[in-house]
């Protein structure tokens, strides 16, 4: 009488073990792949227009008028006539690792005449903007910037040419 050990593997439960692993892996990656969803953190900042807000705006309604309906803008600019800007952004984290994207930007732009009337509306997207720095501590001058390679090409630029 033979007697077998009984911790020793036969290739069949071994196979069965690596088949069983192998698909609890593929099921866990499964049920985590449809949670990408679930970790998404959504930033708003800004003012969020209400439904239909802009279509209580009419043409040549006054500045007054225009607080009562959309409120306190983000920003107002008074260079070249009056302008109330109203400022707001979508962005999404998909992993708190991860950066944010910007999924949705948009300015409304309500622009006035010299009798504090509405002279039209603007309603910008994220694809007609461009990236700036609203907070830049520069001011822009004509010409050109000549940078330190353009210097030295200057220099060397032989006289009589």
């Amino acid at each position: 009488m033979t007697v077998r050990n009984s911790r020793s593997k036969s290739p069949v439960s071994h196979r069965r073990r690596r088949f069983t692993a192998c698909a609890l892996a593929t099921t866990a990656a499964l049920m985590l792949s449809g949670c990408g969803d679930t970790f998404t953190q959504v930033y708003q900042r800004g003012y969020i227009v209400p439904e239909g807000a802009l279509e209580q705006v009419p043409l040549g309604a006054s500045q007054e008028q225009v607080l009562i309906v959309l409120g306190t803008p983000s920003t107002v600019a008074t260079v070249s006539g009056e302008a109330f800007y109203y400022i707001s952004q979508r962005a999404e984290q998909k992993l708190a690792f991860l950066p944010q994207q910007v999924t949705n930007q948009r300015v409304v732009a309500v622009y006035f005449d010299k009798d504090r009337r509405v002279q039209r509306l603007a309603n910008y997207g994220l694809k007609d903007g461009r990236v700036f720095d609203f907070v830049s501590r520069t001011t822009p001058t004509s010409g050109s910037e000549i940078s330190y390679l353009n210097y030295l090409f200057a220099i060397a630029k032989p006289i009589g040419s």
